[in-house]
């Protein structure tokens, strides 16, 4: 059956492809398809895309990137090396590009990231500093960022990748310092600078339960106990067609859900040993397909998105040697089956309490 289904989407999607338009009764009613975004709106949720400031003299890029798109994330215009270049002078101009692109075409943007252990300025990571030293630093990077961004980002991504795959903590320059509480003073600090904005913690290998996933779950359930301010856990989905599926994400959404918590699915790609045949382009699909439904079943679960949207600004390649054609988009901004796969699930119709039918 899995076989088939797979078959299925590939004959599909190449159809698609070649005719270079969607099927359905809103192409029908309105001259074009309805895109991701309008799709993911009919079930409450946004489809978003990373996108960094390189890439927008690229018109035609950026004009599927306004089009198909309620979200945007940066993927490096808000990092603390862009920001805080030097200690105390802050350079908000990359982020402000991105942020004025997507009000421009009314979306929102979610703000990425404020806390990481990496790219992180040199007069950060060159010398030793003291809990007292560093948690002025670590504050007052957090508020800048935030007031200046106050009003015009929906969530941000407070502290990135906390934790090593066996749920210890990551030994970075701020946990070595302060210790594990450097996390609520974080979301704490930038409730204080922005009281509306939603706040995250973001890491990726946590889309299945296990001892990484626990240990923000765990986590989440102290900060609640103590009454700090998170609203959300962020599950970038970086999957690798070679490592398996993660069967439990369904199950893991809806039990970050049942601790009172949103989740987004926030870097969403789908990598492959390269060359990218007929088969790995079909299982890639079925895999798109899948999250997007797993994240549609689960009320909580408000939103995808890809980690910018086409093969040819993919990180992938530089990180991974030998691995791409990891997006829903190739190189020419052509969709691939995992577009239409997209699609698909997004097409599905959501009953009363949320779920899939």
């Amino acid at each position: 059956m899995r076989k088939n289904r797979l078959r299925l989407a590939g004959a599909l999607a190449a159809v698609l492809v070649a005719a270079g338009v969607a099927s359905g009764p809103a192409a029908q009613a309105h001259g074009k398809p309805p895109t991701l975004a309008d799709l993911a709106q009919r079930h409450g949720r946004y489809f978003g895309s990373a996108t960094d400031n390189p890439e927008l003299v690229d018109e035609p890029y950026k004009a599927l990137l306004a089009s198909e798109f309620d979200q945007i994330t940066p993927g490096n215009g808000m990092k603390w090396y862009a920001t805080e270049p030097q200690q105390g002078v802050f350079d908000f101009s990359e982020g402000d590009e991105i942020v004025n692109l997507a009000r421009a075409n009314h979306q929102k943007v979610r703000g990425h990231t404020l806390v990481w252990h990496s790219q992180l300025p040199g007069w950060l990571t060159g010398r030793e500093w003291t809990a007292d030293e560093l948690r002025a630093v670590l504050k007052n990077h957090i508020q800048q960022e935030v007031r200046h961004h106050r009003g015009k980002v929906f969530a941000w991504d407070v502290v990135n990748e906390a934790f090593n795959e066996d749920g210890t903590y990551r030994e970075t320059v701020f946990y070595k310092t302060l210790g594990a509480g450097y996390i609520a003073d974080a979301l704490r600090w930038a409730r204080q600078a922005d009281p509306k904005v939603k706040l995250y913690l973001n890491d990726y290998n946590i889309e299945a339960v296990g001892a990484k996933s626990d240990a923000y779950y765990r986590l989440a359930k102290e900060l609640k106990a103590q009454g700090v301010p998170l609203d959300g856990i962020g599950l970038q989905a970086h999957l690798a067609l070679q490592y398996g599926y993660p069967t439990t994400l369904e199950d893991n959404l809806r039990r970050f859900a049942g601790r009172g918590l949103d989740t987004a699915l926030t870097e969403v790609d789908v990598r492959m040993i390269l060359p990218a045949t007929e088969e790995k382009l079909a299982q890639q699909a079925a895999w798109y397909r899948d999250l997007t439904e797993a994240c549609l079943a689960v009320r909580r679960c408000v939103g995808i998105t890809v980690w910018d949207y086409t093969d040819k600004y993919s990180w992938i390649p530089a990180f991974f040697e030998g691995e791409g054609a990891a997006l829903p988009w190739d190189e020419e901004l052509r969709p691939k089956p995992a577009y239409f796969a997209i699609r698909q699930a997004l097409r599905q119709v959501a009953t009363a309490h949320g779920e899939l039918r």
